[in-house]
């Protein structure tokens, strides 16, 4: 097992990593970029890719594939072949070099660069989110808090609304009005002015979104199609979750299942985000009704 001083050593090198493929992203920002596909989930989301996402990926291991020999630790990518060292080792790097393809494709902000340490029980241990766009990194590492742009932080006295971030493809759920309306409805019973619903991003912003706007949620669907985003869309957000005081789970309530044997995709049990643990409760309760996840 890791100490803490090797955590921190190594969540420096994640900063280092994230800061600089973002740069580099960033300097790409007004371009025309080339969007190529790959081999992925049922969602379009999930088949996006772009030469920038290589690069930056390129960035981040020149970094990061070092320690993996000093500390005997296993990779997973987005652009990369799982090799499944990450069930043979002690802890692994997740790695999403551009969360939030689609936007950063059409210029719009609610992209990112998201690395996280996780260890082989699926437990997330280090957590660094780069945004870009507004020059935003979290970092969170195990038992010591969350910092933002380097300085401690940690969530906000409650605002007057509740804040819900989502994704494309709640837009055309068939639950979509179901869920606002009962999501406006438990705001109103809280004393909230209402419900705050905002279409923002990549799952790695859009968390990061609902931390910094207590109360706050992103959640995903389960469903039985591959795709609802992948592991390297919430290592590095369960450890800012965890690390803040905040609730992170799937759609049940269980820990995120972070090193799936089966598969790379999060879909079959879907993933939550809640800034306190009521909130997280009523989400529950809101996709579960009628004796199922909806």
């Amino acid at each position: 097992m890791f100490s803490h001083p090797d955590f921190k050593e190594l969540t420096v090198k994640a900063v280092q990593a994230a800061r600089e493929a973002g740069a580099f992203i960033r300097s790409y920002q007004g371009w025309e970029i080339e969007v190529l596909h790959k081999e992925g989930g049922h969602t379009y989301a999930s088949q996006v890719v772009t030469e920038v996402d290589r690069k930056a990926q390129d960035l981040i291991l020149n970094q990061l594939e070092p320690t993996c020999v000093t500390h005997d630790l296993a990779l997973l990518t987005e652009e990369s072949e799982d090799d499944r060292s990450r069930f043979e080792k002690d802890f692994f790097w997740c790695i999403d070099p551009l969360d939030g393809t689609l936007p950063f494709t059409r210029n719009e902000a609610g992209y990112s660069v998201s690395i996280g340490l996780v260890a082989r029980d699926g437990s997330p241990q280090i957590g660094v989110v780069y945004d870009p766009v507004h020059d935003i990194l979290w970092q969170g590492t195990r038992g010591q808090g969350v910092q933002r742009n380097g300085i401690p932080w940690g969530m906000s006295s409650p605002a007057n609304e509740l804040t819900f971030t989502y994704d494309r493809s709640f837009e055309s759920h068939p639950q979509r009005l179901r869920v606002l309306q009962a999501l406006e409805s438990y705001a109103c019973s809280m004393g909230l002015k209402g419900l705050r619903a905002i279409h923002y991003g990549g799952a790695v912003i859009n968390a990061c979104h609902a931390l910094e706007r207590a109360p706050g949620c992103h959640f995903k669907f389960a469903k039985p199609q591959e795709g609802g985003g992948s592991l390297w869309d919430y290592a590095a957000t369960a450890c800012l979750f965890e690390e803040a005081g905040a609730v992170v789970s799937d759609v049940h309530g269980s820990a995120l299942d972070l090193n799936r044997k089966d598969s790379t995709f999060m879909n079959h049990r879907g993933a939550l985000y809640a800034t306190d643990p009521a909130l997280a409760e009523r989400i529950r309760v809101i996709l579960g009704q009628n004796g199922k996840n909806v």
